[in-house]
C-alpha cells in the first residue's frame, strides 16, 4: 500500500491532468451513448412514419383514381404532375391527366349552368356519357400521338400559337388574350397551357388523319379536278361523286360566328361564287371545301362539300375488337344496350 501510495505522489502534473480528464470523458459517455441510440430511433421513427404517409396518399389516390372514379381538381392538378395511365392503346398509355382535362372541359359549363335542371339520377347519366365520350377521346389522342412518333410527324409551338390565335378571333371577334382566357376558364375549366395542351392534341391528330386516309385524300382531289373543269359548279361535283362526299347547303344567311367546323370563317374571306380550297375542319373530322353564295358585314350563306376521315376511325375500331385497348377504369355507358342476360326472363 505503501508503494502505492508513493507511486501516485510521484506522478507528474501533467499524468494527473490527463487522468482527471479520462474520468470526466468515461462519465459523460455514459449520456453521450443513450442520446446517440436516441437520436437515431427519431430518425427511423421519421422515416417509417414518412414511408406510411406516402404509402397512404399512394393508396388513397389509386382508390380515388381507379375504384371511386372521381374527378375533382385536386386530382386533375396531380395527374399532370404524375403521368398515371387511365388506359392503353396499342401499347400507348393514355395520361389519366388528358382524360380529366376532356371530362372537366365538357361537363364543367354544364355543372354551372344546369342549376336544378337535372335530377340526382340524370345528371348521374350525364356524367356517365362525357366520361365515356372523355375517355374514348383521350385513347384516340393516345393513339394518333403513338401514329405520329411512327411517322416523324410533329406540331411545333409555333403552330400551336398559331392556332391559338386563331380561336381568339372565331367567328370575326378580335378579343383580348385575358378575355378569351376567362372564357376558357368559366366554360371549360382549363387555364392557357391546358387549353393549348388540347389543341396540340387536336392538331397531332388531325396531321395524322391527313397523312394516313388515303382514300380522303383521293377523293379530295377529284373534288378539287371537277371545280376546276365546271366552274366551281358543286351540283355538278354532287352528281358525279355522290356518297364520297357530303354537301350541305346553308339555305339562307347564317351568323358568320356559326359552330360549324370553321366554315363560316372561310366563307367570309371569299367573295360571291368563289371556292375555298380544301382545308380541314376545325374538330380535324374531314376535309372541306365551301363556296359564298352571299355575305353581309355579320352573315354568310354559302354551300359546302365534306370529305370525312374514315382511316383512322376504322383502325381505332379495329383494335378495341382485337382487345388491344385495355382501360383502367370501368365507366358505365348509358348508350350500351341492355345485355342478353337481363332479357333471359321473357
Amino acid at each position: 500500500m505503501k508503494l502505492i501510495k508513493k507511486k501516485a505522489e510521484n506522478k507528474t502534473e501533467q499524468e494527473k491532468v490527463d487522468e482527471r480528464r479520462e474520468e470526466v470523458l468515461a462519465k459523460g459517455r455514459k449520456f453521450k451513448y443513450p442520446l446517440q441510440w436516441t437520436k437515431h430511433r427519431v430518425i427511423i421513427n421519421t422515416v417509417l412514419i414518412a414511408l406510411v404517409a406516402i404509402a397512404m396518399i399512394i393508396v388513397g389516390g389509386w382508390l380515388a383514381l381507379y375504384k371511386l372514379g372521381m374527378t375533382s381538381e385536386l386530382l386533375f392538378r396531380v395527374t399532370e404532375i404524375i403521368p398515371v395511365p387511365v388506359a392503353s392503346v396499342d401499347g400507348e398509355n393514355v395520361r389519366f391527366s388528358d382524360y380529366l382535362m376532356l371530362y372537366r372541359s365538357s361537363i364543367t359549363s354544364i355543372e354551372r349552368q344546369s342549376g336544378g335542371q337535372f335530377d340526382e339520377d340524370s345528371f348521374r347519366e350525364l356524367r356517365d356519357e362525357y366520361k365515356r365520350s372523355a375517355l374514348n377521346e383521350a385513347e384516340k389522342y393516345a393513339y394518333a400521338t403513338k401514329l405520329a412518333r411512327e411517322l416523324d410527324i410533329t406540331v411545333t409551338d409555333e403552330e400551336v400559337n398559331q392556332e391559338f390565335d386563331r380561336h381568339l378571333k372565331i367567328g370575326g371577334i378580335d378579343r383580348s388574350e385575358e378575355g378569351f382566357i376567362k372564357i376558357i376558364e368559366d366554360n371549360f375549366g382549363l387555364n392557357k397551357n391546358e387549353y393549348k395542351h388540347m389543341l396540340y392534341l387536336s392538331l397531332i391528330k388531325a396531321k395524322v388523319e391527313t397523312a394516313i386516309d388515303e382514300k380522303a385524300n383521293q377523293t379530295a382531289s377529284k373534288v378539287e379536278a371537277l371545280l376546276k373543269e365546271n366552274g366551281n359548279n358543286y351540283q355538278a361535283v354532287v352528281e358525279q361523286l355522290g356518297s364520297e362526299i357530303h354537301y350541305e347547303e346553308t339555305g339562307g344567311l347564317v351568323d358568320n360566328k356559326n359552330i360549324d367546323g370553321g366554315r363560316s370563317t372561310e366563307a367570309m374571306k371569299l367573295e360571291p361564287g368563289e371556292s375555298s380550297g380544301k382545308f380541314v375542319s376545325i374538330n380535324g373530322d374531314g376535309y372541306y371545301f365551301v363556296k359564298l353564295i352571299k355575305k353581309t358585314e355579320t352573315e354568310v350563306n354559302f354551300v359546302s362539300i365534306k370529305i370525312p376521315f374514315t382511316k383512322f376511325n376504322e383502325q381505332f375500331d379495329a383494335l378495341r375488337l382485337e382487345g388491344k385497348i385495355q382501360e383502367s377504369i370501368e365507366i358505365k355507358d348509358p348508350n350500351a344496350l341492355p345485355s342478353e342476360s337481363s332479357d333471359s326472363g321473357d
